[in-house]
């Protein structure tokens, strides 16, 4: 870059490197909040499923600024979330190499939605997840004795710093033509390590709501795979400024792909290919309000000052979505993904 007559910065970011599709399909939760003792054992993470965006007026109550008393209309995303169920548990110790699982405990009884997540071709299986499992269960039942895993639970309570619920989501209460559920480690702050796995235990096999986890006005983060966009130029993907009218062989291209030696093209250098469908985690998501499910409130979307008494779904369903018959998410601003996406 010595003869260039004023400084450029490079386009695009490599910081989201290596740009391919991701292998985490229902997004990874990479750091979980920090861990307050002090407070009751709570869960940190809840998945829901995007079903589009509307958007909202509301009052500007920030003096000072030009919108001060003015109404303002903002884009928010409605992520659709029936309860999930916690069917397990993971303990972690802390190691000087990171986390290390020690032991797992599972519920006596899991639904099919769960059960099929451990088959590729459900209907040709033989259905045997868990019932050896679930066996150990009953004859405990059977005997008198509370819990037949009392060993593995007395050492993740000895043992554990860190423990992390299972939970699935009944993906069956969401139409988007899919019968498998998704599952994923939620970990369980707050209290002492005996206490979480307590928590845990009471609530086996029971339904967690999205009230039980956030609270209205909180900030969250969304953690999902971006829209696939497929095989994209170095013109759309990288912004890269386009050649001039006259270039020989196309001008959507790079001119300068890199000096003769090293003789290889470095990694920084912009090039075609995949674009979309990244994992991405986005930060501070306010959430605006957590909706009832219809059966429960079927004017779910009023609010004080409406006049007409309606539910969140629009006219005819959201667009290549539906209904949203459970409880609600609503985000202010956007959400990385297509509709019938999990969210976390």
């Amino acid at each position: 870059m010595s003869h260039r007559k004023f400084e450029r910065p490079r386009h695009g970011s490599l910081g989201f490197l290596p740009r391919k599709r991701t292998r985490h399909h229902h997004g990874k939760i990479k750091s979980f909040p920090k861990d307050d003792e002090s407070k009751p054992p709570h869960l940190t993470a809840f998945m829901t499923y995007k079903a589009g965006m509307t958007h909202i007026v509301r009052d500007v109550d920030k003096p000072g600024s030009k919108l001060h008393k003015k109404e303002v209309v903002e884009p928010v995303t409605i992520l659709e979330t029936p309860p999930m169920v916690v069917v397990g548990f993971v303990g972690y110790v802390e190691t000087p190499r990171g986390l290390r699982a020690l032991t797992s405990v599972w519920a006596g009884h899991l639904s099919d939605e769960c059960k099929r997540r451990f088959y590729k071709s459900w209907h040709s299986s033989k259905k045997k997840a868990f019932t050896k499992y679930q066996k150990r269960w009953s004859e405990a039942s059977k005997d008198g004795k509370e819990n037949p895993m009392a060993a593995e639970v007395e050492r993740a309570k000895k043992y554990c710093q860190v423990i992390r619920a299972i939970c699935h989501t009944q993906v069956g209460k969401v139409k988007i033509g899919q019968k498998k559920a998704h599952i994923k480690e939620i970990q369980v702050n707050g209290g002492t390590t005996e206490k979480k796995v307590d928590f845990i235990m009471g609530l086996f096999e029971q339904e967690v709501k999205i009230a039980d986890v956030f609270s209205q006005d909180e900030m969250v983060d969304t953690i999902g795979a971006t829209k696939g966009k497929g095989i994209a130029g170095v013109v759309t993907r990288w912004g890269v400024t386009r050649l001039t009218r006259k270039t020989h062989r196309g001008l959507r291209k790079v001119a300068c792909i890199g000096s003769w030696h090293p003789a290889r093209v470095s990694f920084q250098v912009p090039r075609s290919g995949q674009r979309g469908y990244h994992h991405r985690t986005e930060i501070n998501k306010k959430i605006y309000r957590i909706g009832k499910s219809l059966k429960e409130d079927p004017n779910n979307a009023c609010t004080e000052n409406d006049l007409t008494e309606k539910a969140i779904t629009p006219m005819g369903g959201f667009s290549h979505y539906g209904t949203v018959n459970e409880d609600y998410v609503m985000l202010k601003g956007t959400v990385a993904g297509p509709r019938k996406r999990i969210i976390t």
